[in-house]
């Protein structure tokens, strides 16, 4: 199974968090899950840590560098069309990293473990929660 990462199900994965459902736990952890993720959930952790909204064991890109390579992650590339892509769904806020991250997920046909209820709510998104 492919899955992309939401920011907050990575951060609580890798940081123990239990907010993170045991069935999410599980999934990402087994090996025959192919994890994914965006850039943007990488500067969206680097916005956290300036923001001191989360404590992070070292500098914040050296710790995205780490995390991402203990989860063996694979970098779901931005293009131009996931930019356009990211205007045109059908989301109930403006926040622009649920919309890239929504879009991603459209462009490369991969469905998202989060527990964020705008994108969960989104009919025509595949979500994993």
């Amino acid at each position: 199974m492919k899955l992309l990462l939401d920011t907050h199900i990575w951060l609580w994965y890798a940081l123990g968090d239990a907010k993170l459902s045991s069935y999410l736990k599980t999934l990402i952890s087994q090996e025959a899950t192919e994890l994914w993720i965006s850039p943007i959930s990488m500067w969206e952790v680097m916005i956290l840590a300036e923001k001191k909204k989360i404590t992070l064991l070292g500098e914040p890109a050296e710790w995205i560098e780490k995390s991402l390579a203990a989860l063996t992650v694979m970098e779901a590339p931005l293009t131009g069309e996931i930019a356009l892509l990211s205007r045109q769904i059908d989301l109930p806020h403006k926040d622009p990293a649920d919309r890239f991250i929504a879009a991603t997920a459209l462009h490369y046909e991969l469905p998202i473990a989060t527990v964020d209820s705008h994108l969960v709510g989104a009919e025509w998104l595949q979500t994993i929660s």
